[in-house]
């Protein structure tokens, strides 16, 4: 079942100088529930705005998003706000963790925007860092974690308030190998044990290669849909 349709989707961005820049032009792509796909391209061919019309940090130009059966591009930009709130995990390249905060008080952040007491607050917040390996590190500050457990720390913060999809925008590119392994293990448990849809812009192939679908994007249109690593993601 498709959690995620994007139909005959068009992106354009005015500017005041030159023509208007279409970015994406009459794309359709379907995601389905619990399906971690890779978004690839050269650089212009539209992947990060794709992700961000999927996340809701941007409304299309024309045609439609659903997420989990809510037409996301129906909605306005006080709406979209709440929806992510509830529905989107985020992370982020370079972490974008808040340097004064511990790692337990940089997972908390989404939760405070959510109706719930600080005994559940805390709750999930123990759980999402034990569920990424950093349940004995609550209190320790961004600038006393490596990058490999920042990022651990950001998957944390993306899981915390059990969304309906997972974006990942570039996750491993700060990362050495060994840790961006570790974060690309991270996503794949969190498919495979928790049933979470994962979408994920990458430039390495090799970290493309641990989805289980590619999706390439060229001059803002579905150049090609590579499910052929399926076998192999899903058995990792």
């Amino acid at each position: 079942m498709a959690i995620v349709e994007v139909r005959d989707l068009t992106k354009t961005f005015n500017a005041e100088t030159t023509e208007p820049i279409r970015v994406l032009s009459h794309l359709n792509l379907d995601v389905e529930e619990g399906e971690f796909v890779a978004l690839m391209g050269p650089s212009g061919s539209g992947k990060t705005t794709l992700l961000n019309l999927i996340a809701g940090l941007d409304s299309p130009t024309s045609g439609t998003i659903t997420i989990g059966g809510q037409v996301i591009s129906a909605l306005s930009e006080s709406e979209l706000a709440k929806w992510r709130t509830r529905n989107v995990g985020f992370v982020f390249q370079f972490y974008n963790l808040l340097p004064v905060l511990t790692a337990y008080e940089n997972v908390e952040l989404p939760l405070l925007l959510l109706p719930m007491s600080a005994a559940q607050r805390k709750e999930k917040v123990k759980n999402a860092l034990e569920i990424v390996g950093l349940g004995d590190r609550l209190d320790h500050r961004p600038g006393k974690l490596s990058g490999g457990q920042c990022q651990r720390v950001g998957i944390a913060r993306a899981i915390v308030t059990d969304p309906t999809i997972v974006v990942c925008d570039e996750p491993t590119g700060a990362l050495d190998a060994k840790s961006a392994d570790t974060a690309l293990n991270l996503l794949n448990l969190l498919r495979s044990e928790l049933g979470k849809t994962i979408l994920m812009v990458t430039h390495d192939p090799a970290a493309a290669n641990r989805a289980q679908r590619i999706v390439m994007l060229d001059k803002g249109r579905l150049a090609s849909s590579d499910a052929a690593n399926m076998a192999r993601a899903t058995s990792r």
